[in-house]
């Protein structure tokens, strides 16, 4: 059990939906990311989702592609990231994160090294969007075997018969992208999302989170209604590229919450 499966099935007991909410480590710097990382979970944040970021990250829209940008040129690394996990773990050893990024800052660190530090940092899953589950040998399974939950996405796009090769590693939560297109796109229609998630939910007992096109409390409110939660990121990352300060910013973290909470 992780702690996404402890939280899970503590928000299940309660009857409560999950809000998810993404921030870009090191945007705009390492210290203002790790502050607001840290003000998360009293903003309500049930998993934290920690970007890695990345020079190419295809299945990113403008927002988080120039946040990624922002914490590289800040000089962001992938071990900078992980030491922000340690520093988290210091005060909070129960909210759950997880990193969400590419393969090729893994890979260049190598597979095996970055599954032991990231468990030992106090990393709980994965999601990493370029790594199809044809590919579950390269990093899917050894991540399951370390003890880390690899969540996987699915999209308008995943047919009957391409779901259950999505969902046969899959862990933690099933990551339903609510839109076709790119992070920060378009907006999440509940009326849209209701039957693909009953769809996925008839395949797996996992819970389905869905993301992408979340701006605001009503609209968390409405996806998490019909599904078991939400995922904000680019409207909290499009905050910290306006330069909002971390108080304005997990304020309005809260009101995606309650939202999302009040479903």
């Amino acid at each position: 059990m992780t702690r996404i499966d402890d939280k899970f099935a503590t928000l299940r007991a309660q009857g409560r939906k999950a809000f998810v909410a993404y921030i870009m480590a090191g945007d705009p710097d390492l210290a203002t990311s790790l502050k607001l990382m840290k003000g998360l979970p009293g903003a309500g944040v049930d998993v934290i989702e920690l970007g890695m970021p990345f020079t190419d990250p295809m299945a990113d829209g403008p927002t988080i592609q120039l946040a990624g940008q922002r914490a590289l040129e800040g000089g962001q690394t992938l071990q900078k990231t992980l030491d922000m996990v340690v520093d988290f773990r210091k005060t909070d050893n129960t909210t759950p994160i997880v990193m969400m990024g590419y393969y090729n800052p893994i890979y260049s660190r190598g597979v095996d090294r970055f599954l032991t530090d990231a468990k030992a940092a106090g990393v709980d899953g994965l999601i990493v969007v370029d790594l199809p589950p044809e590919e579950d040998a390269e990093l899917c399974i050894p991540a399951r075997d370390a003890g880390l939950n690899f969540i996987r996405l699915a999209t308008p796009t995943t047919d009957n018969k391409r779901l259950p090769k999505v969902l046969q590693n899959t862990s933690g939560f099933v990551y339903y992208v609510s839109i076709t297109g790119i992070t920060g796109a378009a907006a999440a229609q509940s009326t849209d999302v209701a039957p693909e998630v009953a769809r996925i939910k008839s395949q797996t007992d996992l819970p389905v989170i869905v993301g992408f096109g979340i701006r605001s409390p009503e609209t968390a409110r409405a996806i998490a209604y019909v599904a078991d939660g939400a995922v904000v990121g680019s409207a909290i990352v499009k905050m910290v590229e306006e330069k909002h300060s971390v108080s304005d910013i997990l304020a309005f973290i809260k009101g995606l919450a309650d939202g999302a909470h009040s479903a």
